[in-house]
């Protein structure tokens, strides 16, 4: 795979095929600056929602990682920050209006659209976001893999060019979605984007349900995680993750 890897630039390479971005990232760190991103279009071992196996729809999705080698005052927060690294970039490309279930997953028309892991490296120091976007996957694909809640952009409408977009979107996410925001994110962390996630965040005023109880998201907080008010009007802040009334099925 290591002779398979072309450079875009030299922030940006592009493989491909990969078993998985976040694994080939993690074994060449030396090919990477205090940032840089790798990309394909055929993942053929990523990790599937609840240890679903993976299915791969070759040329027709992007599976992106950046990797970050600069310290992070909050890196906990790291997934809500990509999540509107995504978002920025899909706006810009396509016009559309991603929501998000958080921490970060983007949903569009209440499906899912893109999946967010983040992972710290081997070297102890580095993160990485890996980031897979479904541009233009069947209805076939998705019934196939079990996931009746997810969805591409092409299913929901959006005109996709794949010889053409999944370049533009790594190099996009990589230069305004990380580089240029990294230098407020790096020093400051969640806070700075915090409107910002909340404006998009689907959870905010809707029932949710954890393991103990359920009650109403009301807030997420400068640290990124999920205020919930209970039912009994106790306050409970979640860091893993809630089931949203309406959204992938819950009720």
């Amino acid at each position: 795979m290591e002779e398979g890897a072309c450079i875009l630039n030299e922030s940006v390479l592009y493989l491909p095929e990969a078993d998985s971005t976040n694994t080939w990232a993690k074994a060449h760190l030396d090919r990477f600056g205090p940032i840089g991103a790798v990309y394909t279009t055929s993942q053929t071992a990523g990790r599937g929602r609840l240890g679903r196996q993976w299915v791969d729809a070759p040329g027709k999705a992007l599976y992106y990682t950046v990797v970050l080698k600069t310290p992070l005052a909050q890196p906990s927060t790291l997934p809500l920050f990509s999540s509107l690294a995504v978002a920025d970039a899909l706006e810009q490309r396509y016009g559309v209006q991603c929501q998000i279930k958080w921490p970060n997953d983007l949903l569009l028309n209440g499906k899912k659209v893109v999946g967010i892991l983040c992972e710290g490296a081997p070297d102890g120091h580095s993160v990485l976001s890996g980031i897979g976007i479904n541009l233009a996957q069947d209805q076939a694909y998705f019934d196939a893999a079990g996931l009746p809640h997810g969805t591409s952009l092409a299913l929901q409408g959006v005109a996709v060019d794949l010889d053409v977009d999944p370049e533009w979107l790594a190099q996009y996410m990589t230069d305004f979605g990380f580089d240029r925001a990294l230098y407020t994110y790096e020093v400051e962390g969640f806070a700075p984007y915090r409107e910002r996630y909340k404006a998009r965040c689907i959870n905010l005023g809707r029932r949710v349900t954890y393991d103990g109880g359920a009650g109403t998201a009301v807030d997420v907080d400068e640290e990124g995680r999920l205020v919930v008010e209970g039912e009994n009007g106790e306050v409970h802040v979640f860091t893993g993750e809630v089931s949203v009334q309406g959204i992938y099925g819950a009720v």
